[in-house]
């Protein structure tokens, strides 16, 4: 297993979490972004330089992720094609996205954009929070725990 991480729109915050996880478990960690970014020297770490421009971190990602693999991201078309490759996604707050829950977040955040386009709904998710980092925190935790169990 790997974990990539969309790190062009990453809340910093849980940076740290995902780094004593790959640490404490071996797991790599594989950072995608369109512009340098300030890491660790770590065996298992590393980051991919994507040049910038709509989605080329992305399809980056989608074309590295390997069945059983990991993706954060707040991306949901990216967390879509995940999924559809037998891998996992799960956004910065935690919420992990899986073949019975994708499609249903998919059609949502289409709704929502199409209501903000039209002017009929306005902002976006909340700010993130030391709730949110804490329940990323758990929810990662539990999730690669419970994969590694499988694979032995």
């Amino acid at each position: 297993m790997q974990i990539y991480i969309d790190a062009d729109a990453f809340p910093s915050g849980i940076r740290d979490i995902l780094i004593k996880a790959s640490l404490r478990l071996k797991i790599g960690l594989i950072f995608v972004a369109n512009k340098p970014l300030r890491l660790e020297k770590l065996a298992n770490l590393s980051l991919i330089l994507v040049p910038e421009g709509p989605d080329v971190a992305d399809d980056r990602i989608a074309e590295l992720v390997q069945p059983g693999d990991l993706v954060i991201t707040a991306d949901i078309p990216l967390a879509d094609r995940v999924v559809t490759k037998k891998a996992f996604a799960m956004n910065p707050r935690g919420t992990l996205y899986t073949e019975h829950n994708i499609k249903d977040r998919l059609a949502m955040r289409d709704l929502l954009k199409e209501l903000r386009d039209n002017g009929m709904v306005t902002g976006g998710p909340a700010a993130f929070s030391k709730k949110d980092r804490k329940n990323f925190a758990n929810q990662l935790d539990s999730f690669l725990v419970g994969q590694l169990k499988l694979e032995n």
